[in-house]
C-alpha cells in the first residue's frame, strides 16, 4: 500500500531527540521544507497583487512590492454607476477607475479621476455613458491594457492545490505538520477569496487613460475638484506627487472622503445656528475667526466601509479574518523547542482570533478618549499586531528544535504522486 521514508537523521536524531537544520535525503530536509512553504506563499501574495497604476515603472514595482510586504502580514460605486450606465457599467470598469487609471488634463499636469467624481459627472449628464470609449472605458480597451498573467495564476492554483493535498496525506498518515506549514495553510483561505473577488481585476496596467473635462460652469467645475479624495497620486510636479514614499501609502477611500465632508457640512451649520443665536456682532467674530477650518482634526485608527459594514455578508467576513489564526491551532499538539515557545504559540493564536473579531466589531475607532470602551478598540489592533509577531517569530524559533518526523514523508506506491 504505502511506507514512510525516514530522513537520514544521525542516531541521536533517531532516538527521538528533537533536530535542528537537517541536510536533504531520501525524506525531506529543511531546505525543501521552508522553500515549499515560501513558494505557496510567495505565489498566492505576488499573484493576488494589482496595484495602482503609475507612469513611472520604479514607482510600479516598489508600490507591488510593498503591497506584497503589507499583504503577509494583512469597489464602492459600480451600483451607482449601473443606473447611469443602462446596465452596462461592469466590475472591470470599477476596477479600472478605481486604480486611478483615468485622469484629466490640467494646464500643470494631470489628476485622478475618482470614482465619485466619475459618478457625478454622469449624474450631472455632462458625460454620456456612450461614449466612454473615447475615454478608453472599453473592456476591450481596458483588457488589452491589462497585464494580468494567466499562467502566473494556473501556478499559484497548482501549487496551493499540491501544497493543501500533500498536508491531507502527511496528516492521514499521522505524519506531523512543522509550525511554518500551519501558518502557510492559513494564508490559503485569504487568498483565495482575493483571487475569487479580483479575477478580473486588471493587472499591471503600464499607463493611464488621459481625457479631457467636458465644457462645465465654474460653480460645476469647483464641485468637481471638491470631490477629489487626495491629491497625492497627481502628475502635477508639487511636493510628495513623484516621492518614492508614496508606494506605502494606502489609497484613500472614497467614504472616508464624505464622512470628512459631512463632518464639515455639519460643523459649518453647527456655526451658523450659533450665530443666529447670538447677537450679529458676536456671530461674525465666529465665522471670522475660521472656527470650522480649526476644528480638531480626528485620528482614525480604522474605519471600514459602511455598506460592507452594514451587509449581510459582514459577519461572514469576520469569520475569514479570523480564520487566519485559527488555523494556527493546527499546531496545538505540535513539538516545540520548549513548553514556554509552546503555550505562546497557543496563546498568539488565540489572541489573534479574539482580539480581531472584537476589533471589527468597531465600524470607526478614532483616537480619542470615550470611556472604558476606548481601552478595548484600542488595544485590540495593538494585540492582535503582538500576537502575529509571536506566531511568526515562534514559526522561525522552531527550526532550531523539530520533531524529527516533520523531515518524514509518506509515498503512495500506487500512484505517482510524492509527499515532499
Amino acid at each position: 500500500m504505502g511506507r514512510t521514508i525516514t530522513s537520514e537523521l544521525s542516531p541521536l536524531q533517531k532516538s527521538g531527540a528533537l533536530v535542528g537544520w537537517v541536510v536533504e535525503s531520501r525524506g525531506r530536509g529543511t531546505l525543501t521544507l521552508v522553500s515549499s512553504c515560501s513558494l505557496t506563499i510567495f505565489l498566492c501574495t505576488w499573484g493576488v497583487i494589482h496595484p495602482r497604476v503609475s507612469k513611472r515603472p520604479l514607482t510600479r514595482r516598489l508600490h507591488k512590492l510593498a503591497f506584497f510586504l503589507k499583504t503577509i502580514p494583512g469597489e464602492e460605486d459600480e451600483a451607482d454607476l449601473a443606473t447611469f450606465t443602462g446596465g452596462q457599467f461592469r466590475l472591470i470598469h470599477a476596477f479600472f477607475i478605481g486604480m486611478l487609471a483615468l485622469k484629466y488634463r490640467t494646464p500643470d499636469g494631470n489628476r485622478v479621476i475618482w470614482p465619485n467624481q466619475y459618478t457625478w459627472l454622469l449624474e450631472q449628464r455632462l458625460v454620456n455613458w456612450n461614449d466612454h470609449p473615447s475615454w478608453d472605458l472599453s473592456v476591450e480597451v481596458i483588457s488589452d491594457k491589462s497585464n494580468a498573467d494567466g499562467t502566473v495564476k494556473l501556478a499559484a492554483l497548482i501549487q496551493v492545490s499540491w501544497f493543501l493535498a500533500h498536508c491531507i496525506m502527511r496528516t492521514a498518515h499521522h505524519l506531523p505538520l512543522s509550525q511554518l506549514e500551519s501558518m502557510t495553510i492559513s494564508y490559503i483561505p485569504l487568498f483565495a477569496v482575493t483571487y475569487f473577488l479580483w479575477w478580473v481585476k486588471p493587472k499591471d496596467i503600464m499607463t493611464p487613460s488621459i481625457v479631457d473635462l467636458p465644457a462645465m460652469a465654474s460653480e460645476q467645475r469647483t464641485k468637481f475638484e471638491e470631490m477629489a479624495v487626495s491629491n497625492e497620486f497627481d502628475d502635477e510636479g508639487l511636493d510628495g506627487q513623484n516621492s518614492l514614499w508614496n508606494v506605502w501609502r494606502l489609497m484613500p477611500r472614497i467614504f472616508e472622503k464624505e464622512a470628512e465632508d459631512k463632518q464639515m457640512q455639519a460643523a459649518q451649520e453647527k456655526v451658523v445656528q450659533e450665530a443666529v443665536r447670538r447677537a450679529k456682532a458676536q456671530a461674525e467674530k465666529i465665522l471670522n475667526t475660521g472656527l470650522v477650518d480649526h476644528a480638531p482634526k480626528e485620528i482614525v485608527v480604522s474605519y471600514w466601509d459602511p455598506d460592507l459594514y452594514r451587509s449581510r455578508i459582514w459577519p461572514v467576513t469576520c469569520l475569514m479574518g479570523s480564520s487566519f489564526g485559527a488555523l494556527h491551532l493546527i499546531s496545538w499538539n505540535s513539538t516545540f523547542p520548549s513548553l514556554v515557545e509552546e503555550w505562546l504559540w497557543r496563546g498568539a493564536a488565540l489572541t489573534s482570533i479574539i482580539t480581531l473579531l472584537i476589533f471589527m466589531h468597531f465600524e470607526k475607532v478614532v483616537f480619542r478618549w470615550d470611556g472604558p470602551i476606548t481601552l478595548v478598540s484600542l488595544s485590540t489592533p495593538v494585540l492582535y499586531l503582538a500576537s502575529r509577531i509571536v506566531m511568526t517569530g515562534g514559526v522561525i524559533a522552531a527550526f532550531r528544535a523539530s520533531d524529527p518526523g516533520i523531515y518524514d514523508t509518506y509515498v503512495v506506491s500506487n500512484y505517482w504522486i510524492r509527499a515532499f
